[in-house]
């Protein structure tokens, strides 16, 4: 609550002797409501004061005259706690989430810089799986989250289309192809064709150099094995731009590392030229040792490239195409090694800007007792998992419009689809990153809980409100009006937006705006449990500043679901 705590931290500093930011950042939030909003921690100030902690919070209270936003100061224990007034919090939050709309909890520190965001990156001819979701959606929250903060993000689909992959697929391809099957099947066929191959290669080893030969072709631009790599890679986008579209994710830049070929060989010429390069094992590395990173890897024995030098041309290509100011990597912690080699060697060839090349891993997507693994097949296609969520979110809507006596909505579909999809997204970017997710079926889609149905559901529901309320809200008020503990709360919760923005744009988790939205719904949803807190009653003064109120949560969940890239249904 940084708008909120500066006045009473710099109350605190001249008495204390610390800087206003350093006290700042001791300020907590007291557990209960009743204990005020603000709590400074006299604790560390005993051993210099040689007073005990809940003495020096009885002087510094006594000396702390309520002004402004705070309505008093007590000592509670070691403590010095503020309570806020909440007439005045009101009057200055309310009406400028009113005014500014959609834009409300947007901040303007971006300045119109680029940031570059890599993001989803699927592999051409393997399926979409549900393993590629939270690099997806993680990394499209952040596009969202870099725009609202007055940044120009850039979303980069570097597709995985080149590789020993298409080595093995046309290995494979001269036994056993059929296009009129691949036409026919797409991607599923590719996937089966990578399957048996893999199978296959664990009897007989020696098939992975029959796999390094067909690449070899492919880099050396033999015409039909160029031919039959465009046509898997067809395939395969026609694919994955379905699944976009279900998730409404449109990238500025979709390359594959194909795209780098014909920039890698000028990085080669230039680690050599600066003697970055040595022989191991008749490979072609970066001896980084010395930084405890190993060697990387950056061209093999048979001539091939890597990941490592894609990434060293295409981070070179995104600088001079951007001139990006952060550029971020949202790939797997399992990538760590690989993104700090990647660093190390920017460093080593003098480039300035290598500091800026951020890796934000995350942990994986697994459901209950399975596994995946894309080589034995055993995947669930991401395009399935999104239509089963939005069959599921059809089934609850029928049922309810059939319990309660209801024509079934006109556009159930894409009623079903929203909720279905936003569930689906919301219980990735719930968790933090780094965290391993369970998917579960029970949980993604319920109604209540910490779940997206329930933050659309929180929404729709004042939408409801306000069409029975007839006019649109004013800021024109009695404030006074709320000024419960329990309004208080949720006001100074609905102002911490432009917060929770900034703390996930430091961090690159978009889970502090998840954890602040759950926070907003439950604290509205309290008062409205409360069968003596109406927001539409007979008492018209009430009903007018509880629907600003109310307005004010609808926008705060609006705006930020839509960061997470998650639509916000009128109805439910």
């Amino acid at each position: 609550m940084s708008r909120f705590a500066r006045p009473f931290a710099e109350a605190l500093a001249p008495l204390v002797e610390l800087p206003v930011a350093d006290v700042e950042k001791q300020l907590e939030t007291p557990p209960k409501p009743g204990m005020g909003q603000l709590a400074f921690p006299c604790f560390q100030l005993a051993k210099t004061l040689r007073k005990a902690p809940p003495a020096i919070a009885e002087d510094l209270a006594s000396k702390i005259q309520p002004t402004g936003l705070i309505k008093k100061v007590i000592a509670t224990g070691p403590y010095v706690n503020a309570y806020l007034d909440g007439e005045a919090v009101a009057r200055e939050v309310l009406p400028a989430a009113l005014e500014a709309g959609e834009c409300f909890g947007s901040l303007s520190i971006g300045g119109g810089r680029a940031v570059t965001v890599d993001y989803s990156s699927p592999n051409i001819a393997k399926s979409f799986g549900i393993h590629h979701l939270r690099s997806t959606v993680i990394g499209h929250a952040l596009v969202n989250m870099l725009k609202a903060a007055g940044f120009q993000p850039v979303g980069i689909n570097h597709l995985g289309d080149w590789g020993t992959q298409f080595g093995q697929l046309l290995a494979i391809w001269d036994e056993k192809g059929d296009e009129a099957e691949l036409n026919e099947r797409g991607i599923a066929y590719l996937l089966e064709l990578y399957v048996e191959f893999n199978a296959a290669k664990e009897k007989n080893p020696e098939l992975q150099d029959v796999a390094r030969a067909k690449f070899r072709l492919l880099e050396n631009g033999d015409a039909e094995a160029r031919r039959l790599w465009a046509l898997f890679r067809k395939v395969s986008l026609d694919e994955f731009e379905r699944v976009y579209a279900m998730l409404g994710i449109q990238f500025d830049d979709m390359r594959g590392e194909s795209f780098y070929e014909g920039l890698m060989p000028a990085v080669l010429t230039e680690l050599k030229e600066r003697n970055l390069l040595t022989e191991s094992k008749g490979a072609t590395v970066v001896d980084l040792e010395a930084f405890d990173l190993g060697t990387a890897l950056v061209r093999k024995a048979d001539g091939s490239t890597l990941y490592l030098t894609r990434d060293l041309a295409s981070a070179g290509y995104r600088k001079e195409s951007y001139d990006f100011v952060r550029s971020l990597y949202v790939v797997g912690g399992s990538q760590a090694l690989h993104f700090a080699q990647m660093t190390k060697v920017l460093e080593l060839m003098e480039r300035p800007w290598f500091d800026t090349i951020e890796h934000v891993p995350f942990g994986l997507m697994r459901f209950k007792d399975r596994k995946m693994s894309t080589r034995k097949g055993d995947i669930v296609p991401l395009r399935d998992v999104l239509e089963q969520a939005a069959a599921l979110a059809k089934q609850t809507i029928v049922k309810g419009a059939e319990d309660k006596s209801r024509p079934i909505p006109d556009d159930v579909d894409e009623l079903a689809h929203r909720i279905g999809v936003g569930a689906v997204v919301f219980n990735d970017l719930k968790n933090r990153r780094v965290r391993d997710v369970v998917f579960d079926w029970d949980e993604v889609l319920a109604f209540d809980g910490e779940t997206g149905p329930y933050l659309q559901y929180t929404a729709a529901r004042i939408a409801s409100m306000e069409a029975r309320y007839g006019k649109p809200p004013s800021a024109d008020v009695d404030f006074h009006l709320l000024d419960g503990p329990g309004e208080l709360a949720l006001i100074v919760a609905i102002s911490e937006m432009p917060d929770s923005l900034q703390r996930g744009l430091e961090s690159c988790e978009p889970s502090y705006v998840s954890d602040k939205l759950l926070e907003i719904a439950s604290l509205f949803s309290t008062l409205y449990s409360n069968r003596s807190w109406k927001v539409l009653s007979e008492d018209v003064a009430l009903t007018d500043a509880r629907m600003l109120l109310a307005h004010g949560v609808r926008q705060a969940l609006c705006n930020g679901l839509g960061w997470l890239g998650i639509p916000v249904p009128a109805r439910m």
